[in-house]
């Protein structure tokens, strides 16, 4: 089922995220229909929050950067309660895009590398270092689970700039080709 992306303004994706208890209701449609979400809106990651749901839980399939960027060739994963617990002090600055943030890009400097712990949806705890583009969207979605967007990565000046394309998402006119839910509506 496909879910709304919830939209810049939207009080969740400034709220710091809780664990998902083992018992969660349903956390395996959950996923499959975060992903058949994310699909649907040409995303390659999504947080919990950008679809309403205040816990620390995101998919990532970046497959589809593969041939630009090979350790994302078949990185597809499920992190429930991920930690990042390592990065390394090498940064890389490339423009990013997020789902919650329509037709708003900007150059953000992220990690090159990372370790993350997480656990898969068996509740089976996994950790592994990823680097690169990668580690770039890992990162990116974690920020969403600590209620932060990506634009909070740059200047001042730099978001003063994009102050109407945010305030279109906030009063709910900014276009998107997938189904949103913006503050008012």
């Amino acid at each position: 089922m496909i879910l709304p992306i919830y939209l810049y303004g939207q009080p969740v994706l400034r709220k710091e995220t809780e664990n998902v208890p083992k018992d969660y209701p349903n956390l395996k449609q959950l996923v499959d229909n975060m992903f058949e979400t994310m699909y649907n809106a040409d995303g390659v990651g999504l947080a919990a929050p950008q679809v309403g749901l205040s816990i620390r839980l995101l998919v990532i399939d970046a497959d589809v950067m593969g041939d630009d960027c090979p350790e994302c060739k078949g990185f597809k994963r499920v992190m429930v309660n991920p930690e990042i617990i390592e990065q390394s002090e090498e940064e890389i600055t490339l423009e990013e895009g997020c789902l919650s943030l329509p037709g708003v890009h900007e150059k953000v400097s992220r990690a090159r590398k990372i370790r993350i712990k997480y656990m898969d949806t068996d509740f089976v705890e996994q950790e592994e270092e990823i680097e690169g583009f990668a580690a770039r969207v890992v990162q990116h979605e974690c920020e969403h689970l600590e209620g932060h967007v990506f634009i909070d990565n740059i200047s001042g000046i730099r978001r003063q700039l994009n102050k109407g394309k945010l305030n279109d998402i906030i009063k709910g006119t900014a276009r998107c080709s997938y189904r949103a839910k913006a503050v008012g509506k």
